[in-house]
């Protein structure tokens, strides 16, 4: 069993020195959030909301709007903060930019951005960057939009890649 595995080791490992020079340039390195820093940015953001009472929903995408961590607070003000926080971090991740880049691109009358069917265009997520590169964002359902984002922004500061 053991010689077996080496075997197919070797095997795998020959495949990969045969591939043409240029067939390794051809794929690039990809940074991914992990859960424990998504479970750090989410307690982190929690104790912000606690501390000012603003009890919500917390929620933690990958860089392509997959949800990593979902958290409701006991309390949450809004029952449909389990689909805003999500929603609203999907928005961020995959625009790239603060969902609240949308929301002012439609009150400064950029209508059509309305027909993004499936975002959130509500204050309160923030895309999380390493080295210019989105990998997630964090988005928050509480309070107002400015508490939202203040908890998001806790949450945020917290990650250290």
């Amino acid at each position: 069993m053991r010689h077996s595995f080496s075997f197919v080791a070797f095997v795998a490992f020959s495949a990969v020195l045969a591939l043409p020079h240029g067939a390794l340039a051809q794929v690039t390195e990809k940074k991914a959030l992990t859960l424990a820093a998504a479970r750090k940015m989410v307690a982190a953001a929690e104790a912000e909301a606690q501390r000012n009472k603003w009890p919500g929903v917390i929620a933690v995408v990958d860089d392509g709007g997959w949800p990593n961590l979902i958290e409701r607070m006991d309390n949450a003000a809004l029952l449909a903060g389990v689909e805003l926080a999500p929603g609203k971090a999907r928005t961020a991740a995959l625009f790239r930019k603060p969902s609240q880049a949308l929301e002012d691109a439609i009150n400064n009358g950029r209508i059509a951005a309305t027909t993004a069917r499936g975002f959130i265009e509500m204050k309160g997520a923030l895309p999380i960057v390493v080295d210019g590169q989105v990998i997630g964002a964090i988005g928050v359902s509480a309070d107002t939009p400015d508490h939202d984002v203040q908890i998001a922004q806790a949450g945020l500061a917290a990650f250290s890649p």
